[in-house]
């Protein structure tokens, strides 16, 4: 796999790992079409999983990586650490805060951010939109760094982390297509709104890659900075919506685990 990336430009090889990403968002959004294999305490779990997959790339792939690379540069690293993943969480935050948007499972009078008139299904496919940002960025951020030729960022590394978002993308995409569809949604509405929440990871992937590899010196910042976006997509959105049925928490909590240790494993190996 390694050598098929090697023959496109950093850009492009982004590109490519980000519509994977999105793919893999629209095959979730595809279990619209066979609703009985989709249970309330099945989606609790893969939400589970992919906060824990989030939180292990989080570290494996964007923070380590980003001390690393800091140190190398003659950086502060704890302090490069620290501004990049804060500036991360409060950059989220502030998206967050102003764009309109409601998490499933949530009646309207609970959607977040600025009030607008926007219907349900618009404002769930944005709650969505805002986890998939930040992971398209890391994955951007992750193969331009491959390009600035610092020892701590590899190519398998960087797979690694596309490969992990892709799999927490599929519970994510079946995320809005489920309550739209149980909502009176048709089936290829419904899918068409959840895989169209993946469209913004191609988008934010190429920035992020383009960007570090313009500016290489923020290049540890940009890492960090990814991993703080992520955790507070987890923390704020991911564990709460996963934790919502209290019957459910524990099995939820070994799915979170669960999750952290596939994204370890796929670090590790291929990083």
């Amino acid at each position: 796999m390694t050598d098929f990336f090697m023959q496109f430009h950093p850009v492009v090889q982004a590109l490519i790992a980000t519509l994977f990403t999105w793919g893999v968002t629209a095959a979730g959004a595809a279990l619209v079409f066979m609703p009985g294999l989709v249970k309330p305490k099945f989606m609790d779990c893969m939400l589970g999983f992919a906060a824990g997959v989030m939180i292990a790339a989080s570290f494996w792939s964007l923070l380590a990586p980003g001390i690393e690379m800091a140190e190398g540069l003659g950086h502060t690293p704890w302090l490069t650490a620290v501004v990049g993943f804060l500036g991360g969480g409060i950059f989220m935050r502030l998206i967050d805060k102003f764009l309109p948007h409601l998490h499933p499972g949530l009646a309207m009078e609970h959607s977040e951010g600025v009030k607008t008139s926007w219907q349900r299904s618009t404002l769930l496919v944005l709650a969505i939109t805002l986890h998939n940002i930040p992971e398209g960025l890391a994955v951007g951020v992750a193969f331009g760094a491959v390009a600035a030729g610092l020892p701590s960022a590899t190519l398998g590394g960087a797979l690694a982390l596309a490969i992990g978002i892709g799999i927490q993308n599929f519970p994510e995409g079946t995320a809005v297509s489920m309550p739209l569809r149980r909502e009176g949604m048709g089936k290829w509405k419904s899918f068409m709104y959840g895989q169209s929440s993946g469209l913004v990871e191609p988008v934010a992937g190429v920035i992020g890659a383009a960007f570090v590899l313009k500016m290489q010196n923020i290049l540890p910042y940009a890492l960090c900075f990814a991993a703080g976006a992520m955790i507070f997509v987890v923390v704020e959105e991911l564990i709460p919506e996963s934790q919502r049925n209290e019957k459910n928490i524990d099995i939820v909590t070994m799915a979170t685990m669960v999750g952290f240790a596939v994204m370890m494993i796929l670090d590790v190996a291929l990083g």
